[in-house]
C-alpha cells in the first residue's frame, strides 16, 4: 500500500490582494464623499447665517432712516431733517452713511466715501452690533445711501458687504420712503 497524501490548495479561505485592493477602494470613495458632503453642509450653514445676519442689518438700517423721518415729523421739522436736508447732512444724496442705533439715532458720514464704510462692531455680552471701538469687529459693512426721488420720496439703499477667506459677499435691499407729513 503506498501511502499518498493530497494536497488541495484551492480550498484555502480569504482575500486575494486585488479583492483588497477593491475593497480598500470602495472604502476610501464613501469616506471621501461623507467627507465631502459634510463640509458642504457645513459651508451652507455658515454662509446662510452670514446672509441672514446681514438682511436684519439692513432692515435695521431702513429701521432708523424711517425713525429719523418720523421723529422729524413729530417734532414739526422738515422730514429729511438731519438725514438729507441740505449738502451738510450726512446721508446727503450721493453720500455714503451709517447709523448706530446704540450710540445715536443720528447718521455718520463715512468718511472715506461709498464703499468704505467702516466694519460692524458685536457686543459679545449682548449681541448688539454698533460701531463702539471696544466691541471686537465683525466681518460686516453696512452702508446706506439715498437718492432723491422727487420732493416727496426718496429711495434708501442699504447695502451690507462681509468676506469670508477670499470669497467677497453682498445683501443689497432698496426701499422708498414718503414725506407723509
Amino acid at each position: 500500500m503506498r501511502n499518498t497524501t493530497e494536497i488541495s490548495y484551492g480550498m484555502k479561505k480569504g482575500f486575494t490582494i486585488i479583492e483588497s485592493l477593491v475593497a480598500i477602494s470602495i472604502l476610501v470613495a464613501i469616506i471621501t464623499a461623507a467627507t465631502s458632503a459634510v463640509q458642504s453642509g457645513i459651508s451652507s450653514y455658515i454662509f446662510s447665517k452670514d446672509q441672514i445676519i446681514s438682511f436684519y442689518l439692513a432692515q435695521e438700517g431702513f429701521e432708523q432712516i424711517r425713525n429719523i423721518r418720523d421723529e422729524n415729523r413729530l417734532n414739526s421739522r422738515n422730514w429729511l431733517a438731519g438725514i438729507a436736508e441740505n449738502g451738510s447732512d450726512p446721508c446727503w444724496f450721493g453720500s455714503a452713511c451709517t447709523v448706530d442705533p446704540i450710540v445715536s439715532a443720528v447718521p455718520s458720514r463715512c468718511t472715506s466715501g461709498p464703499g468704505n464704510c467702516p466694519v460692524l462692531r458685536q457686543d459679545t455680552v449682548t449681541g448688539f452690533f454698533g460701531y463702539n471701538a471696544a466691541w471686537p469687529a465683525t466681518i460686516f459693512r453696512r452702508e446706506i445711501t439715498l437718492t432723491s426721488i422727487n420732493a416727496d420720496e426718496i429711495a434708501v439703499t442699504v447695502t451690507v458687504n462681509w468676506s469670508k477667506g477670499t470669497v467677497s459677499r453682498q445683501f443689497k435691499a432698496r426701499e422708498n420712503l414718503l414725506n407723509w407729513q
